[in-house]
């Protein structure tokens, strides 16, 4: 079995590759692999139950799991096609939840494709390197950052009323909290914002929101306002499903930092070890 103190996250980093379009995927034959499995035979099995946990989640399914069958030599010049898939990050994701518990790699790898380790600017040893602070300060760029490109594919989708189409999502996400719930909660003044005032892990939890609603957002096509509200209450409810499955904090558990970020920006401006913004 993988020695886990000589094999961390790079064994997953190692094996990732990018498309033309600079999108990420994983090849199920190199994962197999990674995650120990001898036979094909039994992997299959587990993508055949990671699949079906997508769809239950209403992703579609074609755009996560990517059939990418190959030509294989089999000697004397013969060849037979062999099933391969390209996969992406969600589906790595459903795919580790699948596997065999009993395998140390796959606990690693739940940690890997989880919501917790949507980087994607820092490598995973830079951003862990990070203080608290910092990791609040970079992962607050780049909700502000996948906030913008999801408000843009929402108005192409028909999007009109912004406040109801993030509250889906922070619905989905917070168990039927939208943003004045949660700010309510947070203790917050009026107006003040409610992403300055979380923790890295909260942030990250809404980056992986954000960012999978755009993708199912432009992935299916999705029109009307009513239709895109839907989606993006169905892909926080994902997010939150995947944070209970793995047995993390739900976002309404985790604390309210004693500073917002608007506060720790200003203090700690000057700092020439941040994280670039």
């Amino acid at each position: 079995m993988m020695n886990l103190t000589k094999y961390n996250d790079s064994i997953f980093e190692s094996i990732k590759h990018i498309d033309e379009d600079g999108n990420e995927y994983w090849e199920a034959r190199e994962l197999q692999k990674v995650l120990e499995y001898k036979e094909w035979r039994k992997f299959e099995g587990v993508i055949m139950r990671a699949k079906q946990a997508c769809d239950k989640s209403k992703f579609t399914q074609s755009f996560h799991f990517v059939e990418a069958d190959k030509m294989s030599s089999i000697g004397k010049g013969s060849k037979r096609k062999t099933i391969d898939y390209k996969l992406s990050r969600y589906a790595c994701y459903l795919i580790v939840q699948n596997g065999d518990p009993r395998k140390e790699v796959i606990a690693l790898g739940q940690t890997y494709f989880a919501v917790q380790t949507r980087k994607q600017e820092l490598t995973e040893l830079e951003y862990e390197n990070l203080n608290e602070d910092e990791k609040r300060l970079y992962q607050r760029s780049r909700v502000k950052k996948e906030n913008y490109t999801l408000n843009v594919t929402a108005k192409k989708a028909g999007v009109k009323n912004f406040d109801k189409f993030h509250n889906a999502g922070y619905k989905g996400l917070y168990g039927g909290e939208t943003a004045d719930d949660i700010a309510k909660r947070k203790k917050l003044r009026y107006r003040e914002d409610i992403l300055d005032n979380m923790g890295s892990d909260e942030l990250a939890a809404n980056l992986f929101r954000i960012s999978l609603a755009n993708q199912k957002l432009k992935n299916e096509n999705i029109n009307g306002e009513k239709n895109s509200c839907d989606a993006h209450f169905e892909v926080g409810k994902a997010v939150r499903d995947t944070i209970t499955k793995v047995g993390g904090t739900l976002p309404e558990k985790l604390p309210t930092p004693d500073k917002s970020i608007r506060k720790l920006s200003k203090e700690i401006k000057n700092k020439d070890n941040l994280p670039k913004l």
